[in-house]
This record gives C-alpha cells, structure tokens and sequence, in this order.
C-alpha cells in the first residue's frame, strides 16, 4: 500500500448505519470493528460503537468512519478529519508528515502504537483541520 489520503466521518451512536447506508450506494467492500474487539472503552454502553469502518470500492473510492466516544465533544459540522495512512515502510515519511502537520498545531492524541499495532495520533493542524495519521505495523 502506498500513503493514501481519505476523508474520515465521526458520528455519534449511527456510524455502523451510515457505513451500511454509504455501502449500498458506492459498493465495494466494508469493514468494522467495534470499541468492545479493542477494549477501546470500559463504558457498557460503548461496547457495539463502531471504533473504525473502511469502505473501499474497486474504482478506488475510500471513505472510513468511527462513532465518537461519549466523553468526547460531538458536533455535526465539525465531524471529520482527514487520514492518512501508509505502510511500515513509509514511516520515515509518515513521521515526517506528522511533524509538520503539528507544527504550529496541537497534538490531540500522540503517534503511537496503539492497541490494533500500528502507529496512529490525531491533530489539529495550524489552520483548525483534524487529522490522523495511521502506520501500519511491521508486516508479520
């Protein structure tokens, strides 16, 4: 895979829906996974949230999504950021991306490796634009 550059939608209880909805439009193939496969919250109610949802289409539409967690500040307008993702190859690269997208920013979540092994952060960019930027592990 090489660095690829999407939108990514937030939602609030309906992302699973959404990602149907977007589905049975656009084709391709749709991918989710849940708070409670990531032990991503200790909320009961959280567990069925989507945590990330891909659809990829063989004309190459992506578009991916997540519910926002209940602690965390929903507004509709305000709900999307752009990803970024690449291979544990990029890294060098990726990091370099992250590093000028924080410049001047703030940093919402560090770019670490988080619980499904790759490395991901989120920030806001100078200019109010919310990113995340996903490495994918080392290939096993």
């Amino acid at each position: 895979m090489s660095t690829k550059l999407n939108p990514y939608l937030s939602f609030r209880d309906n992302a699973k829906e959404a990602m149907e909805f977007y589905h049975s439009i656009f084709g391709g193939e749709l991918t989710r996974s849940t708070f409670a496969e990531f032990q991503a919250s200790e909320d009961p109610s959280e567990q069925d949230k989507t945590m990330h949802a891909a659809l990829t289409t063989p004309a190459g539409l992506s578009l991916m999504a997540a519910d926002t967690p209940n602690a965390m500040e929903y507004k509709p307008g305000n709900n999307f950021s752009v990803s970024l993702s690449g291979d544990s190859d990029d890294a060098a690269e990726m990091r370099g991306y992250w590093d000028k997208l924080v410049d001047g920013g703030s940093v919402t979540m560090p770019l670490e490796v988080a619980p499904w092994g790759d490395s991901f952060g989120m920030c806001v960019d100078k200019f109010g634009v919310a990113w995340m930027v996903n490495i994918a592990g080392a290939p096993q």
